[in-house]
């Protein structure tokens, strides 16, 4: 990179900062007040222009990159800076509360730790990242196996949900594409849906052994894909039922599975897989007929499912009857859930809140203030999604750390092991 381009660099990064800063208020504040005057003399204008323009060239000139944070008063006074130190790139994350007790701790950053010899360590900064680089998020006890990487798939349809098998990954979505991963790389295994008509899908599963997936979407949409080589069996409209699905759930090994479908107007199909293809049970509804917006079937008798309405059920008979367990007292509406064993489920909303449920109670998590749009676990080990970011944590007690990419539109996510997919809009795909 040329002399020229790396001072442009430095300085762009450091106007960035610098209009976060109470000197670039009262230079905006100046703007406004010369501009006002300039109905009584027209040079005012030039006024003010000078009092926004001068005090962040003098400020750059006089200190360099370092003048934002000599502004904000993040330096002791009398620092210097090491001039041979290389410089630190720092990417977006931040970590939130793994607090069990009611409500949600402050967020407290996460400690930076990017200060290494090797150049490939160094984190993608503001969604920097192209495809099929590898994202090297700034934590400190980051392991190459859990280090992010985005790639774009073969589609630039959004992608509204994904699994993971023992074999690789599978993400569905717009128009009926399934996507499949075969040895590291993503191709089209369906270019339409099971049925081949085109129909949106927005919800994959896989069965325990990671041996088939399912994928459902509107107008009773429905198919099985074997994970060896991705063919698959068209069971769209389940007994006749041609509604929207809104989300689909598996457990147990394949030919032994149980299926759950759920809706937009509240109801829950569950099916059992065997030797002659699925068998379907009446639908229930669990609710009060709101929308659906999550399911979790832990093993084949065992699930959690939420509506739009704050709901969260629970069925240990595999969907025949459900109780309600929550939610109490959110402020957001519920858009995915996840759940490892009975009486630890986690739900996500739309305000950008974890709700921790451990058959007693709720316990908020305030991640961000956006919407969180998909979340998935394997044990202790969980990952959400949302608008840009991607957010892990390894144990319930841990920090949830936020990984940014920037322009990208997250809704679906899966984590298997140390493996996690999230997929998106425009086809995005980013893996762990």
């Amino acid at each position: 990179m040329s002399d020229v381009q790396s001072s442009e660099d430095g300085f762009v990064a450091f106007f960035r900062r610098y209009t976060k800063t109470w000197v670039h208020a009262v230079a905006t504040a100046g703007l406004t007040a010369f501009g006002l005057l300039t109905f009584v003399n027209r040079w005012f204008v030039a006024l003010a222009l000078a009092s926004y323009l001068v005090p962040p060239v003098v400020l750059y000139l006089v200190h360099g990159g370092d003048a934002a944070d000599i502004v904000e008063g993040q330096r002791d006074a009398g620092q210097t800076t090491d001039e041979s130190e290389p410089e630190r790139r720092v990417d977006q994350i931040e970590a939130g509360s793994g607090s069990d007790e009611a409500g949600s701790r402050p967020v407290e950053p996460a400690e930076n730790d990017t200060d290494r010899a090797d150049e490939d360590a160094q984190p993608i900064h503001d969604g920097d990242q192209r495809a099929g680089e590898d994202a090297q998020p700034n934590r400190g006890d980051a392991e190459p196996d859990r280090q992010w990487k985005r790639t774009n798939g073969p589609t630039d349809l959004d992608l509204r949900d994904a699994a993971l098998t023992d074999g690789g990954a599978c993400a569905v979505g717009d128009g009926g594409v399934v996507l499949a991963e075969r040895g590291g790389e993503w191709t089209v295994a369906l270019a339409e849906g099971p049925a081949a008509q085109g129909e949106d899908l927005v919800g994959v599963d896989a069965t325990a052994d990671g041996a088939a997936v399912w994928v459902a979407g509107d107008s009773g949409a429905l198919g099985r894909l074997d994970a060896d080589d991705w063919q698959h069996v068209d069971y769209t409209a389940p007994d006749g039922i041609t509604d929207n699905w809104s989300g689909v759930a598996v457990g147990g090994p394949a030919g032994e599975e149980t299926i759950l479908l759920i809706n937009g107007s509240g109801e829950v199909l569950c099916g059992e897989f065997g030797d002659d293809g699925p068998s379907w049970a009446s639908p229930v509804t669990p609710g009060s007929g709101s929308s659906l917006s999550g399911v979790e079937l832990v093993d084949t008798t065992l699930a959690y499912c939420c509506d739009t309405n704050d709901g969260v059920f629970e069925t240990t008979d595999a969907g025949q009857s459900f109780a309600a367990v929550g939610l109490d007292g959110a402020d957001g509406t519920p858009t995915d859930i996840a759940a490892t064993d009975r009486d630890d489920c986690v739900v996500a909303d739309d305000d950008g809140v974890v709700h921790r449920y451990n058959g007693r109670a709720w316990t908020p998590d305030r991640l961000f203030d956006d919407e969180l749009t998909g979340i998935a676990r394997d044990g202790e080990d969980a990952v959400a999604c949302g608008e840009d970011g991607v957010f892990e944590r390894s144990t319930q007690d841990a920090d949830w750390e936020r990984h940014t990419f920037e322009d990208d539109a997250f809704q679906g996510v899966d984590v298997r092991g140390e493996r996690a997919v999230v997929v998106g809009e425009d086809g995005v795909v980013v893996s762990r």
